[in-house]
């Protein structure tokens, strides 16, 4: 079996990731410094290895992915309002890191690396439904540095045959996902309240629309990513039509 080495494992993709490669009997190798994520995420998934470190360090990196075949990078700082009051850290993790990660995967003879990529990369364009193939017009300094990632993504593929996939992610919700966190998604902000009864307070008319997509369909998405004949070193948008209201 592979052994899969899954970044930001203990965030609310990465630990669904991972049951879901453990169900399959694989080998998963953990790294997160839990800086966003939870060590409660991982109950009940003992049988992963687990490094406790930080992607900002090339040599916590090479031991990460030393003898892996797979690399699904789900380590990043996210919010967009978090890059935009510090976005010195939100361009460490989310740029520094990702090369970090690349080049310790290049050297190590990894096979592939899925890289959670963002839908932020489109900005405010008016064009709907978001194409593959439309021009980047980031907003953020998060969706700067995510979109940096992309880049070292291709680059690698370009300039020393490192096979990457990205993946830009459409309003991801589902189990796992943080409540309580300032930059938690408004469906588990919603449900939480349903839950206790309470309110929920939408802005505006309600009419704003998403994609919501659900953990499974990302899940799916990143292994597809890992066995794809697809072309390597680009993007490709995981969501869920239709739109749906806030309302």
């Amino acid at each position: 079996m592979p052994l899969n080495l899954v970044t930001g494992g203990a965030g609310f993709i990465g630990s669904n990731l991972i049951r879901r490669l453990l169900s399959q009997g694989e080998q998963v190798r953990i790294l997160d410094n839990f800086a966003t994520g939870h060590r409660h995420n991982l109950t009940g998934l003992e049988r992963a290895e687990l490094m406790e470190g930080d992607i900002t360090d090339l040599a916590t990196c090479e031991a990460a992915c030393r003898g892996v075949d797979f690399v699904f990078h789900q380590a990043a700082l996210p919010s967009v309002p978090r890059s935009v009051a510090d976005p010195i850290s939100s361009h460490h993790a989310c740029a520094t890191g990702t090369v970090n990660l690349l080049w310790a995967a290049h050297r190590n003879g990894v096979k592939r690396v899925v890289y959670a990529g963002s839908s932020s990369a489109y900005g405010d364009t008016p064009t709907l439904p978001k194409r593959d193939d439309m021009p980047v017009a980031p907003r953020s300094p998060y969706a700067v540095a995510k979109l940096a990632g992309e880049q070292y993504c291709r680059a690698f593929t370009l300039c020393h045959g490192l096979e990457t996939v990205t993946l830009r992610y459409f309003n991801v919700f589902g189990p796992a996902q943080d409540p309580g966190s300032p930059y938690s998604g408004v469906l588990s902000v919603f449900i939480t309240r349903l839950l206790r009864g309470q309110p929920c307070t939408i802005n505006g008319d309600g009419e704003t629309s998403r994609d919501f997509t659900y953990i499974d369909t990302v899940i799916s998405a990143n292994l597809l990513a890992r066995q794809s004949a697809a072309p390597l070193g680009r993007a490709y948008s995981v969501g869920c039509s239709p739109r749906v209201t806030l309302n």
